[in-house]
């Protein structure tokens, strides 16, 4: 006998994309989603949001980065970026090879990146 297709819960309209984050914060989305029928796409022009941070360095670290910088033609802030994006991705290889992170509970699960990709997927329909 053939599996049943479950039937799909309808996913809310949202007033705010924080009350979006809310919700999806609470609720599985395998209860929304067909996630058999999703693809992989490629969003090449969207830009990453970013955050200002404050961050307390030493001076002499501070200023090897400023040194390196120069050398490279590029602002320092810029490499600094470099540096903490090839670090947190060789965490992350460590990682899925079986190496072990300081916090686990700090890792994106399969669930939270298709929650995520559920509400790019949900801003994109919106936009259109």
């Amino acid at each position: 006998m053939p599996k049943r297709k479950p039937t799909l819960k309808p996913i809310p309209e949202f007033r705010s994309e924080a009350e979006e984050r809310k919700f999806w914060e609470t609720h599985d989305s395998t209860e929304y989603v067909d996630w058999s029928r999703a693809r992989f796409v490629k969003l090449p022009n969207l830009k990453p949001s970013t955050e200002t941070i404050s961050l307390r360095l030493p001076a002499p670290l501070l200023s090897d980065l400023k040194v390196l910088a120069n050398k490279r033609d590029v602002p320092y802030q810029s490499l600094l970026k470099v540096f903490l994006a090839e670090r947190v991705s060789a965490e992350w290889r460590a990682a899925a090879a079986g190496g072990a992170l300081p916090h686990k509970s700090v890792q994106p699960t399969q669930r939270d990146r298709r929650n995520a990709q559920s509400r790019m997927e949900n801003r994109r329909k919106r936009a259109h």
